[in-house]
């Protein structure tokens, strides 16, 4: 598949007449119109005048605000066309499309050839390997983009790989999502060890990689990357099959980290044991904002061991999700108390554990006296004959990272705590009320085809 670009094309930095223009590029290079397209930017030109710098285009396939139909190479050869043309638009949403590995390369090609992207979502498309490539030889080069989302593709470990080579030569880009791209140990290892040098890039996801060993070679290497790279501020290591050990590694090496915010460490197999040795890290008090342990096993006794370390030994961390570990009352309990003592943890998130009477009445009374928000928590009490049970909220700190909802705001930061408590000054990070934070937000977010710009994983929520 071919592209044809004149360079001395003059680019627009204004949306008047961008349907037109997409109807002209259809016509010349003898391309059906895509409805789904021709609607998104017949929007964009009507809203021209709320127009500002960071403007996203949003051409996700799981829209549910319009008919879509899904987008595929030849619609990417019109949309690049455009993209050329048009220096208004700085990121780029393509999300759950058809792309494949001749999509990925006209992509690689608009980011050789021009400046403008910073924002680009290819999440869950048909990428390989050789996509990966183009992609990744293309940011060699590029000095505009910061933030790529390629979670859901599957490069495989050739893949990963070229994306580690890209990382040893470019300076710009700050984060990346890898999740679910079938990576495997070498390019785990490979992507680890550029970052011991790697001094620009701030968030990366690299869960459920494709591992067949007990050994946790990658968490080994993961921790002793924590060890050196000052910049690194957020790290999703998901399913990746982590036990206690590999969790000992991590804690052992990010006592001397200064930089790391955000830990997610979702779905792997931490139990008691491990809990312990995050709680020795907290003791610590290092400046970690955000733990995310859903979907674990550390059960009663592993929230007691992080509870006593929150007690009084920790002022830092602000957002804690322990959902889905097999926790009864006993620890529950034991963790409300905790919060009693401890006014620094704001976010908490405990659904999906054994909630009996006595854990459902204490924090139905951290709610009623304010400790907990509403907004900064996933559970709301409520009373029959007499006895107070919780209810599930849709909160959490990224509740929506593969899907959208069908009704409300898409970004609702009660629902992606994590990417608002990120923004927060590091210095003062806990004399902010979050739930202002959140209030404000919710009420600037929304279903559009066009977004400002998002600066981490959340991208990551982007």
């Amino acid at each position: 598949m071919a592209l044809a670009m004149d360079q001395r094309e003059s680019r627009v930095s204004s949306p008047s007449g961008l349907k037109a223009r997409y109807l002209d590029i259809c016509a010349e290079v003898q391309q059906d119109v895509n409805p789904y397209i021709e609607n998104v930017v017949q929007q964009v030109e009507s809203s021209a005048g709320a127009l500002y710098e960071g403007f996203t285009l949003t051409l996700s396939g799981n829209s549910l605000l319009f008919p879509v139909q899904r987008l595929t190479d030849d619609d990417i050869v019109v949309l690049v066309r455009l993209l050329h043309q048009s220096s208004f638009i700085t990121g780029l949403d393509l999300r759950y499309n058809n792309l494949s590995n001749c999509g990925a390369e006209l992509i690689a090609k608009l980011l050789l050839e021009t400046n403008t992207l910073s924002d680009l979502n290819l999440m869950c498309n048909d990428i390989g390997s050789n996509g990966a490539e183009w992609l990744a030889k293309a940011l060699q080069l590029n000095r505009s983009l910061k933030h790529l989302r390629m979670n859901g593709n599957k490069i495989g470990n050739k893949g990963g790989m070229h994306f580690a080579t890209m990382l040893q030569l470019n300076k710009t880009l700050e984060s990346l999502d890898l999740g679910d791209c079938d990576l495997g140990i070498q390019s785990l290892i490979g992507l680890a060890t550029v970052l011991n040098h790697n001094k620009s890039l701030k968030a990366i996801n690299v869960g459920r990689p494709l591992v067949y060993t007990l050994q946790e070679e990658m968490t080994v290497h993961m921790a002793n990357m924590l060890q050196v790279n000052q910049s690194l501020q957020e790290l999703h290591l998901t399913k990746m099959g982590m036990k206690d050990f590999g969790v000992q590694q991590l804690c052992e090496q990010l006592v001397k980290n200064k930089t790391l915010r955000f830990l997610d460490l979702r779905c792997n197999q931490i139990s008691c044991d491990g809990a312990k040795f995050l709680a020795e890290l907290l003791k610590h008090n290092t400046p970690l904002k955000i733990l995310d342990l859903a979907s674990n096993r550390i059960g009663d006794d592993g929230l007691v061991y992080i509870s006593e370390a929150l007690r009084y030994l920790n002022d830092q961390l602000i957002a804690l999700s322990v959902t889905r570990n097999s926790i009864t009352g006993i620890g529950l309990v034991a963790f409300a108390n905790t919060l009693k003592s401890n006014t620094t943890l704001r976010n908490v998130y405990i659904w999906g554990n054994d909630l009996d009477e006595p854990a459902c009445s204490e924090f139905a009374n951290l709610l009623k006296v304010g400790r907990l928000k509403p907004n900064q928590t996933d559970v709301s009490p409520y009373w029959i004959d007499g006895r107070v049970y919780l209810a599930e909220l849709a909160h959490g700190l990224q509740m929506f990272y593969y899907w959208i909802p069908q009704y409300g705001e898409q970004d609702e930061a009660a629902c992606n705590a994590s990417k608002v408590l990120l923004m927060e000054p590091q210095s003062s990070s806990s004399q902010i009320n979050t739930e202002d934070v959140i209030e404000t937000s919710s009420t600037e977010g929304g279903h559009s085809s066009g977004s400002t710009s998002a600066g981490s994983l959340h991208l990551l929520t982007n």
